[in-house]
């Protein structure tokens, strides 16, 4: 097995998780917080919009049965990402779109997919596409949320394109 790793940001973290995980050929999610301020932050931190992070989904994934290509295709089907620091009825910098990258040709995959994907919404793609930062994962109570609790994010899930 080719294990390699991908870290995005769609919104609430819970439905993006859920939506990685099901993808076949992905072997594992942990959701978490990057992009912010402090280190290791809480959801409460985070959520009050003042450290500056993300909810991310860092996905571990078998690229011998799906690519970081395919992983950016799903991305674009799982929020929509021309609404700026908001997902559905969340709002705030904590529910942005973002696709930090881990390598040189994750960041050309990840530009290139913006590009091919702008013209399948009505409006801009507000996506940041940076390197990645700092990943600091959430509690344990978040991880795996809808399936120990067999619900969904309000926002996950959002139109795709």
């Amino acid at each position: 097995m080719a294990e390699h790793h991908a870290l995005f940001a769609a919104g609430c973290f819970w439905g993006v998780e859920e939506g990685f995980l099901s993808t076949p050929g992905v072997t594992r999610t942990q959701v978490g917080y990057a992009g912010g301020s402090t280190e290791n932050p809480t959801y409460q931190e985070v959520c009050g919009g003042a450290t500056g992070h993300a909810e991310v989904v860092w996905v571990t994934f078998d690229s011998a049965r799906v690519s970081y290509a395919q992983l950016l295709e799903r991305f674009w089907s799982l929020h929509d990402p021309t609404q700026l620091n908001r997902q559905g009825p969340d709002q705030g910098t904590q529910y942005r779109s973002a696709i930090f990258y881990l390598n040189d040709e994750q960041m050309n995959l990840a530009h290139a997919s913006m590009q091919a994907f702008s013209g399948h919404f009505s409006r801009p793609i507000v996506t940041e596409v940076t390197a990645a930062p700092a990943f600091f994962p959430a509690e344990e109570y978040h991880q795996k949320y809808i399936r120990k609790r067999s619900r969904h994010c309000d926002s996950a899930f959002a139109k795709s394109p």
